[in-house]
């Protein structure tokens, strides 16, 4: 009876090989660690909000958004980007930037216009993010890098977020401003399924070069931030979902002027 002999090196026992199939399956620590703790936060924040608490809960969703930012960058500084990061982003950023937003300003002052009325006004904000959310991950592959197309998900989170912050913080009786907290919050939704282009600060880098104006205007802000800083971040909210109307409408105007010169 003949054997065969193999002369190929053995594979150590108990070490099962792995397949490009089992790779694909693996997903990145770093970045969808830091994804995971925008989502606690947002969650956190929502539970604040129904304890009462809403200067925690609004800080929680600032603390969400700086991790938000924080994913993305070390994910393409490291090489780690995947369908699967992009994908588990959005579904945290529809809680952190959406729901958890909603239901705390619902909570903290639009149930004082009525339940069908305050119901209404953030829903409009989280669908809005949503919408917003699932446009983006749709058109991410066609769009200009350098805008945005309406004002993203936590721009507008901080819009509301800072408005209760500085509220709570100095004491402001905002139930005399329901009114207006409604529309704040439900053109902010708007503005999120809307065409403006909002700059998206992604061509940023320190070798980019500025005018002599912006310095000036960068020490004003670091002074605001010092004495006030939940203030210095709503007006910068504030103003960033301000620009692209604005923008706009400066645009139509010219085009209008030039047109009956």
């Amino acid at each position: 009876m003949d054997y065969k002999l193999d002369d190929s090196p053995a594979a150590p026992k108990n070490t099962p090989l792995e397949t490009p199939k089992q790779r694909r399956k693996a997903i990145y620590l770093l970045p969808n660690l830091l994804t995971t703790g925008a989502l606690f936060a947002g969650f956190f924040a929502i539970l604040r909000a129904i304890q009462g608490d809403f200067e925690q809960a609004a800080i929680a969703v600032f603390i969400a958004m700086v991790l938000d930012g924080l994913d993305g960058r070390v994910a393409r500084l490291t090489n780690t980007q995947s369908e699967f990061g992009v994908q588990y982003d959005s579904l945290a950023d529809v809680i952190s930037f959406g729901l958890a937003p909603a239901i705390i300003v619902f909570l903290w002052s639009l149930y004082g216009i009525g339940d069908r009325w305050g119901m209404l006004g953030a829903f409009v904000f989280v669908a809005a993010a949503a919408i917003r959310l699932a446009r983006f991950n749709v058109q991410v592959e066609t769009v200009d890098k350098k805008y945005f197309k309406g004002l993203a998900s936590p721009a507008a989170a901080a819009v509301l977020m800072g408005m209760v912050w500085v509220f709570e913080e100095h004491g402001i009786a905002f139930y005399e401003n329901i009114g207006w907290v409604w529309v704040l919050t439900v053109a902010t939704g708007l503005l999120m399924v809307s065409s403006l282009p909002y700059y998206s600060f992604k061509s940023v880098s320190p070798r980019l070069r500025v005018s002599f104006l912006s310095v000036p205007i960068l020490i004003l802000a670091f002074v605001l931030a010092i004495k006030d800083f939940a203030l210095t971040l709503w007006l910068l909210a504030f103003v960033y979902a301000l620009s692209a109307p604005i923008w706009s409408m400066w645009r139509r105007l010219l085009r209008w002027r030039m047109r009956h010169q």
